[in-house]
């Protein structure tokens, strides 16, 4: 980005802090990704279909936002032919926020951005999620959407506890980023809806490909405040991840069996 870029961008930033600062309309849709090919799973069974402590990871997901009380809408993206098992799904775990099912693109900027056409026109801000996060809780989702709120802009994410590397093309280190600083990004990323449509469209007009929903408001010059959401927040990538899943399920029923014993002895 040049030094003319960057003053736009800039500008742009400016702007819509003003615009966002003046909201009084909360409105939240969470858009869901669910239309992966699951690649790195291996397998027939695409990743969000896999069952975690007995239910469908992607259920697992939409569960979360459905008892999240900031969140209004569900915008689910997903790929074509599944949706006779969203419809199941519907219905079994009785999910009333779900508005629309809409296809993915062939990126996920495109698929995310065909999530947010499908949104009210009234939506102030969109919770992007990945459908493959299914230990996101409610609590979670409410701290980032709440953080948003103050700043237009906030994502999950949790303090790295590795040193991280950065790699030059042939795989040496190329450089030790500080520890102290790092962070790995998780979702739900939150955003005020004119911020996060004005930053993807920009990102389209100018061919940018970002890794996250962050990068394309970081582009533009909107800082994203960042909400450490814990190591359990994990995404199902690998077949190891669901084993690592059903773990951290065994142990959060094992704290909540503490409490209710500690309770009943009160």
């Amino acid at each position: 980005m040049n030094n003319s870029d960057k003053k736009t961008a800039d500008g742009i930033a400016d702007i819509l802090r003003t615009v966002v600062g003046k909201l009084k309309n909360r409105r939240t849709a969470a858009v869901i990704v669910a239309g992966g090919s699951s690649s790195r799973m291996g397998g027939e069974t695409p990743k969000q279909f896999m069952l975690l402590g007995g239910m469908p990871v992607v259920a697992m997901t939409v569960r979360a936002y459905e008892q999240a009380d900031c969140i209004s809408d569900i915008i689910l993206v997903i790929r074509p032919g599944d949706e006779e098992i969203y419809e199941e799904y519907r219905e079994k775990f009785g999910f009333t926020k779900i508005r629309a099912m809409v296809h993915g693109g062939a990126t996920r900027q495109e698929s995310v951005m065909n999530g947010i056409c499908a949104a009210d026109n009234d939506t102030a801000f969109f919770a992007i999620a990945d459908a493959a996060r299914p230990l996101t809780t409610p609590d979670m989702i409410r701290s980032v959407c709440l953080a948003a709120y103050r700043y237009g802009a906030a994502s999950a994410a949790v303090p790295a506890v590795d040193t991280v590397k950065t790699a030059d093309i042939k795989g040496f280190i190329a450089e030790t980023v500080e520890r102290s600083t790092a962070w790995q990004a998780q979702t739900p990323q939150v955003f005020g809806a004119n911020l996060y449509r004005a930053a993807a469209y920009t990102a389209r007009d100018e061919g940018f490909s970002a890794t996250d929903d962050n990068s394309l408001v970081e582009r533009i010059g909107y800082r994203v405040k960042l909400v450490d959401c814990g190591r359990e927040n994990i995404k199902i990538t690998n077949a190891c991840d669901l084993a690592i899943a059903e773990a951290i399920l065994s142990f959060r029923r094992s704290q909540e069996e503490s409490v209710a014993v500690s309770e009943d002895k009160k």
